[in-house]
């Protein structure tokens, strides 16, 4: 992908800025990772697709009571299911791709695990903000088309962001105008039709509201999986490609952990709490392990406190991908996250477990203790090294007896190899895993390095039990933590800032159409004084002045005077204005602020807060050729709600497919909740 203006040479539609492609986007790339995310979209309209039949035949299954009909509508939907499970499976597949995204120079590192990018639908802004401009603002919303269009091409541009920090900043700039779009245009109390659909990372399962907050966690999920593909791509073969892969999982996670606290009750699962849970543990596992490359780039000295650093720090990755599994294995985690991430966090679990065991076997086999050394030193890094000594010994008993360190280094040897032998055999058991062939060097060659080293160590006539290693301690120099990127709180232009100073001209206000004053003088005096910021408002009005006979009340705004606007104009500005006002006098322009509490409030439905239903995707979502064609839209028997931290809002969803991973052939026909609602999942 590229990461500045591209020439446009080709006709489109797209998001183009004077014949060029925005910054941080170029949607005809024909990248790995571009086809993936084509054949991703196409996946999830197959999905909905099936989803639909599945819908009307289980209605149909409820409303008839004729048994051949019956008989026929079970054998559609066990088709319409196994089709659904194929396509979960491809999409499964897709999310397992990794080596698309990793960098092409890597040749002797572990792959690592990117986000997929969630796919959205089109949203047409044009109509719904034009009426709501001329009904609340009492402005011409053709007037704002220019800003309507760059809306969209922003959103549109957002649909394939590059994989570099221009990608970034475009995703950050969008969500920052939806900050913005939220104050201006969206009412707690009101609906204005704009419908948001995104498909599930995970599952392609659809979720449609008119809940803006859909849209700015959707957003927030994307920008931190194009951290992870930054960080997956990084070259980690260099310092400074790692600590750009250390900085993209960590800022990544950060991003994920923002989602997590602010956006609560979330109808889409791949951002449920539960799941974002895991994904933090994953992006922040992926920087420990770029940290231990890091540490291990230069070189492992053949030195026992080397040795035993070494040991703690991957001791520590092992130990946080073990945190990772865990999470993975849990239900409902584990029936939709794929089996590559379950069997990769697995596999890594062991390998790094096997590597710290390997060091320190190296450390007590190679390295006796010898009068130039630190006795006191080794002491105490040893006795770090365990929470229980092995055989009760004493640290220093051990590092006096030569004996004792060559059983105890060939009990961690032992412990090494079998824990290479299961990574091994984890990875035969995963498809997608076997595609990776440099990890299948990476194991072997670990395996054999430590059965080569045991060999060494053997002695022929030994036929003593070998003992079991003790557990390493986990220790680190530098523990990876989550960053919260200042892409997420990045400052841009309003796009309607046209429309006046933010805290006053938004949404929750309500105001009176605009009204023409004439403005004479009398004795050289206007009759009133200007009071605020930006807008300015009339105070200390004389009640006898020609302007107030007019119609001009205390506490108004003034919005404009003669031709010119001045919503965004202190009071000395407004005042040059008026200093040059003649007998004939000037037209002035004011609105007046309206009583929110008298706006009526809509009907009361069965959501949480009283808000109007949103509806499910099963009778929203329609293909693109299909968009312009109105639908009689059917109310769903119940709801979800989600939105911000102490708000509540109305939301639904579609029920998600439930899968067991165990494998792509062996693994039961799936069962599907009959409710497009299904609360219990939440």
């Amino acid at each position: 992908m590229t990461d500045t203006l591209i020439p446009n040479g080709c006709k489109t539609n797209g998001p183009v800025e004077k014949g060029s492609f925005k910054k941080g986007c170029n949607p005809f790339a024909q990248t790995g990772r571009s086809k993936l995310q084509n054949k991703r979209a196409v996946l999830n309209q197959q999905i909905i697709k099936q989803m639909r039949m599945r819908a009307g035949a289980e209605n149909l299954l409820k409303a008839t009571s004729n048994n051949k009909v019956r008989e026929q509508v079970v054998l559609e939907l066990s088709y319409v299911n196994s089709d659904l499970q194929l396509l979960m499976e491809q999409l499964e597949g897709l999310n397992s791709s990794v080596e698309v995204y990793q960098n092409l120079q890597e040749t002797s590192s572990i792959p690592l695990i990117p986000l997929g990018l969630k796919e959205t639908k089109d949203v047409d802004f044009a109509v719904a903000l034009k009426d709501f401009i001329l009904e609340h603002y009492s402005e011409d919303g053709s007037n704002f088309q220019d800003e309507i269009d760059d809306l969209m091409d922003l959103r549109q541009a957002c649909r394939t962001p590059s994989r570099n920090p221009s990608g970034v900043d475009l995703l950050a700039n969008y969500f920052s105008q939806l900050s913005f779009l939220e104050t201006r245009f969206f009412s707690p109390t009101r609906q204005i039709g704009i419908f948001f659909t995104w498909y599930d990372s995970f599952t392609g399962v659809p979720v449609c509201q008119q809940n803006i907050s859909l849209e700015k966690a959707s957003i927030l999920f994307n920008m931190a999986a194009l951290y992870s593909q930054i960080g997956t791509r990084a070259e980690r073969q260099t310092q400074a490609g790692l600590e750009d892969a250390i900085a993209a999982f960590q800022k990544s996670a950060g991003v994920l952990h923002y989602l997590k606290e602010t956006f609560t009750h979330t109808p889409s699962y791949d951002m449920s709490p539960a799941m974002l849970s895991m994904l933090i543990r994953l992006m922040l596992a992926q920087a420990q392990e770029c940290l231990f490359e890091q540490i291990t780039l230069p070189g492992i000295r053949n030195e026992f406190f080397s040795l035993l650093r070494i040991a703690q720090e991957a001791a520590k990755v092992g130990e946080t991908y073990s945190e990772v599994h865990q999470s993975m294995i849990q239900t409902p985690i584990r029936n939709n996250v794929p089996f590559f991430w379950t069997t990769m966090s697995e596999l890594k679990t062991n390998h790094y477990n096997s590597l710290a065991h390997y060091f320190v076997s190296t450390a007590l086999l190679d390295h006796q203790l010898t009068p130039s050394d630190d006795e006191d030193k080794q002491e105490k890094a040893l006795s770090q090294l365990y929470d229980a000594m092995p055989d009760g010994r004493s640290p220093l008993d051990i590092l006096k007896n030569k004996e004792e360190r060559r059983k105890i280094g060939k009990a961690h040897l032992q412990r090494s190899i079998m824990g290479h032998e299961e990574a091994i055999r984890t990875y035969s058991r995963c498809r997608h895993l076997q595609k990776l062939d440099i990890l299948s060097d990476i194991l072997q060659a670990g395996l054999k390095r430590a059965l080569t080293k045991f060999e060494q160590n053997d002695k022929e006539d030994e036929f003593t039990d070998y003992m079991l290693a003790p557990d390493i301690i986990s220790k680190t120099e530098k523990k990876a933590e989550m960053e919260s990127p200042a892409a997420t709180k990045v400052k841009c232009k309003d796009l309607f800032q046209r429309l006046g100073p933010l805290s006053v001209f938004s949404a929750k206000q309500r105001w009176s159409a605009p009204r023409t004053i004439r403005l004479k003088l009398q004795d050289r005096d206007l009759g009133f004084t200007l009071k605020g910021d930006t807008p300015v408002q009339i105070q200390s009005l004389d009640p006898l002045c020609p302007a107030a006979a007019e119609g001009l009340k205390e506490g108004d705004y003034l919005v404009a005077v003669g031709d010119t606007e001045c919503k965004w104009m202190g009071v000395s500005d407004v005042m040059k204005l008026l200093k040059d006002v003649d007998e004939e006098g000037v037209n002035i322009r004011v609105v007046s602020m309206l009583d929110s509490s008298s706006q009526p409030m809509p009907t009361k439905s069965a959501t949480y807060g009283g808000l109007p239903k949103t509806y499910s995707m099963i009778c929203l979502a329609h293909d693109e050729d299909d968009k312009n064609k109105s639908r009689k839209v059917a109310k769903k028997p119940s709801f979800l709600s989600w939105g911000v931290k102490n708000k509540q809002k109305s939301g639904s969803t579609l029920s998600l497919p439930n899968a067991d991973f165990n494998g792509p052939w062996n693994r039961p026909c799936p069962t599907y909740p009959n409710s497009y609602n299904d609360s219990a999942l939440y």
